[in-house]
């Protein structure tokens, strides 16, 4: 069973721990703050009152096998800091840290902190996509440029298949469902309805363009195309 850390409770760390709790795996829990502590200690393996900015405290509590350790302690940047460097000198890797700046970000990079975390940069770039086109359902960032997305199929595509969806749009179809249905693996076959949402993964702007309301014509897609290719083998 996997193991994880929490070290201080603030908004972000309640939000994860409130996931965790339904999962299968154990929690450590660690904050200065006594009622926080009284108040998650039966829903969690382990719960300890300490001074996170102790390395005694942390090097005595944190196992050295952890499976992951998450540190969200609001806006104290020092201790975060502290916290991060005691962590990584223990030679654990799966470290993750909310901030609330890039400021505070850009410190953290510095020490090596495995994934920094900044929950309302993020929430809003999940967001924005889902304000601009009402065919996007849910938006959720990859790395690199790729995002994950459930959209519906533009009018172009419907009561036909698509036999190179890749090709044509620039984006990969992973899996389709009905509104209410269970989702389906993608075969070329697949008749695509106005009922369908498609989960699909590519590059951000190959989606947003994908869920336009008009389809471009592939002599239209040939400027960003070459564009693509010079970029690519520059």
């Amino acid at each position: 069973m996997k193991q994880f850390a929490i070290i201080g409770v603030d908004s972000f760390a309640r939000s994860l721990l409130e996931e965790l709790m339904s999962a299968d795996c154990e929690i450590l829990l660690i904050d200065k703050d006594r009622e926080i502590i009284d108040h998650y200690k039966d829903d969690v393996t382990e719960a300890y009152v300490a001074d996170v900015m102790n390395e005694e405290a942390i090097n005595r509590l944190i196992p050295s096998d952890i499976d992951g350790v998450i540190i969200d302690l609001g806006g104290n940047i020092e201790a975060s800091i502290l916290v991060a460097n005691y962590l990584k000198k223990m030679g654990l890797g799966n470290i993750h840290v909310k901030v609330d700046s890039v400021r505070h970000g850009e410190i953290l990079e510095i020490i090596g902190a495995v994934n920094i975390i900044y929950p309302d940069r993020e929430a809003a770039r999940r967001l924005t996509p889902m304000l601009l086109t009402s065919s996007l359902f849910n938006f959720v960032p990859i790395g690199n440029g790729l995002v994950m997305a459930e959209v519906s199929p533009p009018p172009g595509m419907l009561d036909q298949q698509n036999d190179d969806v890749r090709r044509t749009y620039g984006i990969n179809i992973i899996a389709y469902r009905s509104s209410e249905g269970e989702y389906n693996f993608y075969r070329r076959e697949h008749i695509f309805s106005a009922a369908d949402i498609l989960l699909v993964v590519g590059p951000e702007e190959d989606i947003v363009r994908f869920t336009e309301k008009e389809l471009p014509s592939v002599s239209s897609r040939i400027p960003y195309l070459l564009r693509r290719l010079f970029k690519e083998h520059r």
